[in-house]
């Protein structure tokens, strides 16, 4: 059974730092597209990140653009997300998503184009 689990939510403080992680189980990466997506209450999920079966096909929104970076290491079965410079306004919970990518497409933060999701991780930036 594919299964995503996030993990490295934190409280931290404006200017700070964290690195999330996803990590697969049931099923190998290599053939799969992850995406990172965050919600806060009331609000609608929001495409952070996705990288491609090929590991330079990143994409990022441009609220995040230049502070974060995704990455994958297919060895350790995991995605990261590493976070600078983080804002109140990146608070929210965090999912990793996944989806079939058998080419390395460029891939898009479109909720809807994911198909397996994991339980998220909470990111609090607050002083």
């Amino acid at each position: 059974q594919l299964q995503l689990v996030e993990s490295g939510g934190d409280l931290v403080q404006p200017g700070g730092s964290l690195r999330l992680s996803c990590a697969a189980s049931g099923f190998t990466l290599d053939d799969y597209a992850i995406g990172w997506f965050r919600q806060v209450p009331g609000k609608e999920r929001e495409g952070v990140s996705c990288i491609s079966k090929s590991p330079s096909n990143t994409n990022y929104a441009s609220s995040v653009k230049d502070r974060f970076t995704i990455s994958r290491d297919n060895v350790k079965n995991t995605v990261y997300l590493q976070m600078l410079n983080l804002k109140p306004e990146d608070t929210a919970v965090y999912y990793c998503a996944a989806k079939p990518d058998y080419y390395g497409d460029p891939c898009e933060v479109r909720p809807h184009d994911f198909d397996s999701w994991g339980q998220g991780t909470q990111v609090t930036v607050s002083s």
